[in-house]
């Protein structure tokens, strides 16, 4: 994402103009749009036109509109955005008031006006516009005959593939049906890896799997890639990892980046630091229930006694329509902050976000016990909004 210009009142009012330029700059567009913002940008509409005959035809026209936001769609896989609403400013072709939907687009800047420009969504700016957040993961999660081709950004876990093939049961005296059904489905899955990840930007591919599947699947992609003098693969060698994961579903992912060799090699990385605090959380509910509080009331109830080390927080929870919940939640974040505690905001789009999305979307992890809090039903909160 590339900021364009920001101006910004003292009272928080203003607008910023930004051009999306990776697909995931419309995932973070979407985290920054609410409704009642106002978006100028550039879009096609159909307009209806007579001539001097009297016969009337339509013709698309490309135009700049400014819409008051009333619904915003996106869709994950394909990474695209719509934002529909009603034109609040003159224009040739659109009369006010009218209802347009625009696609936002790569590389065509648009401007978001807010009456209120709060914490969380400042930060998300910054995160955006820094080129250092890209995605630096890639994953193969795989068992016999099922891969999953994973991209892991510091926003979220995109999958770029799926591969299935039926794997005979290997019979007696006769494994040739099993064996040619096996080499054909990691020859689909290295054609997947070649096509999906992009070896110039990724630092480390996981080769996640139960039993011996991993070892197998690395010493065939790599024999031949010997064999066909594969420079691609052979070169970026070294950033193959294999660790284990129990199947070849998603959600096996956040074991795999929970592996103590896959959390050194990617410490820098923001998907690493997410699952951490998540499974430090869980060490934490199971062995100190009375440092681990999940639920908005009873992580506010500790933050009020200043007792709050880490925050983990969904993104989600940002994009509540209740401008006084949505309040809520930024004035726990920047509470947590002024107390120097660690704010860790996950992305519902992340495995470890869904997670927390399970356990209401907040938790907290204490400097220290809060026993009275847990009495009056902590850990086990389930109430939520």
């Amino acid at each position: 994402m590339k900021l364009v210009r920001k101006d910004i009142e003292k009272d928080n009012a203003g607008q910023v103009t930004l051009v999306p330029e990776e697909p995931e700059d419309m995932w973070h567009t979407y985290n920054l749009l609410q409704v009642g913002d106002s978006l100028r940008a550039s879009t096609i509409r159909k307009v209806q036109t007579e001539s001097s005959t009297g016969s009337v035809g339509s013709n698309r026209v490309r135009t700049t509109l400014t819409l008051c936001v009333e619904t915003i769609d996106f869709d994950s896989q394909a990474c695209q955005l719509r934002v529909k609403g009603t034109n609040i400013q003159e224009n040739e072709y659109v009369k006010m008031g009218a209802y347009h939907t625009i696609e936002l687009e790569p590389n065509r800047q648009f401007t978001l006006a807010k009456k209120q420009w709060d914490s969380v969504v400042l930060e998300r700016i910054e995160q955006a516009c820094d080129p250092a957040w890209s995605a630096d993961v890639a994953a193969v999660v795989m068992q016999e005959g099922l891969a999953h081709i994973c991209l892991v950004t510091p926003s979220m876990t995109l999958t770029r593939a799926k591969v299935e093939v039926n794997i005979p049961r290997k019979r007696r005296g006769n494994c040739s049906q099993h064996d040619r059904a096996l080499e054909r489905f990691y020859e689909q899955v290295v054609q997947a890896i070649q096509r999906h990840i992009h070896f110039d930007v990724v630092k480390c591919v996981l080769v996640a799997s139960p039993g011996f599947v991993r070892e197998q699947f690395c010493d065939y992609m790599f024999q031949q890639a010997v064999k066909t003098d594969n420079k691609l693969l052979l070169e970026n060698r070294p950033k193959f990892l294999q660790v284990h994961a129990s199947s070849g579903h998603k959600y096996s992912l956040k074991e795999a980046l929970c592996d103590p060799t896959v959390a050194s090699r990617l410490s820098d990385t923001k998907a690493a630091g997410e699952v951490k605090a998540l499974d430090d959380f869980y060490k934490m509910l199971q062995h100190e229930p009375d440092r681990a509080f999940y639920g908005l009331k009873q992580v506010e109830k500790a933050n009020e006694a200043l007792a709050i080390d880490t925050l983990l927080i969904s993104d989600e929870l940002f994009r509540h329509q209740d401008v006084a919940t949505r309040s809520r939640y930024v004035k726990l974040v920047d509470s947590v902050r002024e107390n120097a505690g660690t704010v860790r905001i996950f992305s519902s789009l992340h495995v470890s976000g869904e997670q927390l999305s399970q356990l209401t979307g907040v938790a907290a992890i204490l400097r220290f016990p809060v026993p009275d809090l847990s009495d009056q039903e902590s850990g086990s909160s389930s109430e939520e909004d």
